[in-house]
């Protein structure tokens, strides 16, 4: 099923900001804001939940500081007791700096994996852009059009009341991104 959006492109990120408050308020699905730099307090205007990343981190953090405490350990005690200067097999201070590497390096590689894969990034993927300014100075709102009730008129008046520059109506086809504008041949 085509999906149709409603785009409104702005010159400032105060207008695109109030925008998307007020148009979360008024009950429209935003699919998405782009913008040329992150925006603060856009999650907010948009009713994004908090990520989950930092929990990411924590656990396989402490999954490979686990994991490596008793696998040194277990080499170092049980599978092959090696008495050096009369030290304890089970010395654990011996294993906080290793601990701590490993516990770093698992941590990080595990959140930039789960960002990767929630934004859905891969080698190759085709970036999606509404309109080409948006890399330099625009800020698009894009709304979807999920009902026949969607007041086309109703969302241009709001975007209106917030300085847009253009307005424009645009359909998603299934399996296909918003793509670039096409310039004109």
């Amino acid at each position: 099923m085509n999906r149709r959006l409603f785009l409104g492109v702005f010159e400032s990120e105060d207008d695109v900001l109030g925008a998307t408050r007020e148009a979360r308020e008024e009950g429209y699905e935003i699919a998405d804001v782009f913008t040329p730099y992150a925006v603060h307090g856009l999650d907010a205007a948009m009713g994004l939940r908090p990520t989950r990343l930092p929990w990411v981190c924590f656990a396989f953090g402490l999954a490979g500081a686990v994991l490596k405490v008793w696998f040194e350990f277990w080499t170092t005690s049980v599978s092959w007791p090696v008495n050096v200067g009369g030290k304890p097999f089970n010395s654990l201070p011996a294993f906080v700096p290793i601990t701590f590497e490993v516990m770093v390096l698992l941590a990080g590689l595990s959140t930039v994996f789960a960002f990767f894969w929630t934004c859905r990034l891969f080698p190759g993927k085709q970036p999606t852009l509404v309109d080409r300014a948006v890399t330099n100075n625009r800020f698009v709102l894009v709304l979807v059009e999920d009902s026949a009730g969607f007041d086309a008129l109703a969302a241009q008046a709001l975007c209106e009341k917030h300085r847009v520059v253009h307005t424009e109506e645009r359909v998603e086809r299934p399996g296909e991104e918003l793509r670039v504008w096409k310039e004109a041949a």
